[in-house]
């Protein structure tokens, strides 16, 4: 970060305030940027933030954080920022998931050495695999502590990845293309079910595909943040809390926020943008606000409107296309046509008496009811349960919250009845499958509504209510991801299409780096 603060007519408009946006904008205020951050919403945080229903505080959408361990993501920058860390609780285990038919869950200790003896006893004869993911995640783990930049778009860019590079670094290259299914299969572990069901349940919560498609490298990342001395934590209050520091520090470094406006378009000449069309949604007051630079925390596919990139098509099939901005502005355009369809979420939100929630149940539960191949519905249930005193419920009583990730396109189709008649389906679905594991009567249930991919796209803008980013494919991973730089020399790009899959902690970094590729520029 540069040390001495940029004069005030240095204009940055920041493009959506979820937790990307809000870290990034709060960073560039502290560096004396005039930054203006534009919110559709009523409330900050995104897919990160809250609503409250009775009493009740519910988490839309992310429930769970990490990086606020000593040296996380999240801890560098609410220190940067000198904001507070906010109270947590390490949750442990990170996850108790549930294989169809099992009545004794597979506990992800945060524990390492806990860890390494559940899944010895869970996976007999895996122990090759688990050892060179952990070795790999290690070797991950400092590469990604050094700041890399992925992927490199520019020779700074280039110059910043070579500089976090090491000896060890060069060990993860052999296994730069493959997929988890493929070293299940080079170690003899592709016929094991168990395993392989409880590693398509894990990654899809991170990397959006199972692991016959997710990335190798991406993977040991996914299935390794979640032993100490990282971890995953449970928010006191709610996941609000994040957002709501990181407002503290934009104001503080005298940074604006503009909630219930909806940025309409951004405009450019040539290679730049110089600003944007705002509405206020309670006028309808439309204007243009002129920028220096532009940060945009959506989705590509809310870029891919919001900006008119030249039209020319690329006559390369997708899957020989290089990294996204080296084609320019046209082959980025065409990279977001032709991504596989991305996931939304149906989430079923509880409100319920506390003798509903059965004695030490974990935070955070994963249930899935039917092996492939098998009648019922395949997907998978994340359940997270507030805990006694954690400000998410009145006394005696307990959220829960379960959601599965479905494909957004039905949800758009058909009447108004149709839709209705979906969603009620699958909130009796998730109602009947939760009830094997929580006591849920309608003597328990004080408070039940749901939301589907139409409720994420209306609250969140986000297009056709996709969540979780971009799939974490070899193509779609690492170098040949999505970068915070984009065609455009003054437009960037932060939040889960460019570091997907980690939550909160993947969308702080994408913010960081944008901001030091933005002031270096």
């Amino acid at each position: 970060m540069s040390e001495s603060p940029l004069p005030s007519s240095s204009r940055v408009v920041v493009v959506g305030a979820g937790i990307g946006g809000l870290t990034a904008s709060a960073l560039l205020a502290q560096q004396g940027y005039d930054v203006l951050v534009v919110e559709q919403a009523y409330v900050p945080g995104g897919c990160a933030s809250t609503f409250k229903r009775q009493g009740f505080t519910f988490d839309v959408g992310a429930t769970q954080v990490a990086g606020l361990e000593s040296g996380g993501i999240h801890q560098r920058i609410f220190q940067q920022l000198g904001v507070e860390m906010p109270a947590a609780t390490p949750c442990n285990p990170a996850c108790a998931v549930f294989l169809p038919h099992e009545s004794e869950p597979i506990n992800v200790w945060r524990n390492p050495q806990q860890w390494r003896e559940e899944r010895l006893r869970q996976f007999p004869g895996s122990e090759r695999f688990w050892g060179l993911m952990e070795r790999l995640f290690e070797i991950s783990w400092r590469f990604q502590g050094r700041d890399p930049i992925l992927p490199p778009r520019s020779l700074w860019d280039m110059g910043q990845l070579l500089k976090a590079v090491r000896p060890d670094t060069l060990l993860t290259l052999p296994f730069a293309f493959l997929t988890v299914g493929d070293l299940l299969r080079l170690l003899g572990l592709a016929d094991d079910l168990r395993l392989r069901t409880f590693l398509d349940m894990q990654l899809k919560l991170y990397s959006q595909v199972r692991g016959e498609e997710t990335a190798l490298l991406y993977a040991a990342t996914a299935l390794g943040v979640s032993q100490s001395p990282q971890g995953i934590y449970h928010l006191e209050g709610s996941m609000q809390v994040l957002s709501n520091k990181l407002v503290k520090a934009l104001r503080k470094y005298k940074g604006k926020l503009r909630l219930r406006h909806t940025v309409e378009q951004v405009h450019g000449e040539g290679k730049r943008v110089t600003g944007v069309t705002i509405r206020e949604q309670k006028t309808g007051k439309v204007w243009t606000e002129a920028a220096d630079h532009i940060v945009a925390n959506v989705t590509v596919q809310n870029l891919r409107k919001l900006v008119d990139f030249p039209t020319t098509p690329t006559p390369l099939p997708s899957r020989f296309l290089p990294p996204t901005s080296f084609l320019g502005s046209e082959g980025y355009q065409y990279r977001i046509d032709k991504l596989p369809a991305p996931q939304g979420a149906f989430v079923l939100y509880l409100g319920v008496t506390r003798d509903a929630i059965p004695t030490d149940c974990p935070l955070h539960l994963q249930f899935l009811y039917h092996y492939e191949g098998e009648i019922g519905e395949k997907n998978s249930l994340f359940v997270s349960v507030s805990q006694p005193g954690d400000g998410r419920a009145p006394e005696g009583k307990a959220t829960i919250t379960a959601s599965a990730f479905v494909d957004p396109r039905p949800w758009w189709q058909g009447t108004r009845e149709e839709y209705e008649q979906r969603k009620g389906d699958y909130e009796q679905t998730a109602l009947s499958h939760l009830q094997s594991y929580f006591n849920l009567t309608p003597d328990t249930i004080v408070h039940q509504e749901s939301a589907t991919p139409r409720t994420f796209a209306r609250f969140t803008a986000r297009e056709m209510g996709y969540v979780g980013g971009v799939g974490q494919r070899v193509l779609t991973f690492g170098p040949f991801g999505f970068g915070t730089r984009t065609p455009l020399e003054n437009l960037w790009l932060v939040g889960d299409s460019t570091h997907p899959g980690e939550g909160t902690a993947g969308v702080s970094y994408s913010a960081l780096t944008a901001v030091r590729q933005l002031e270096r520029s």
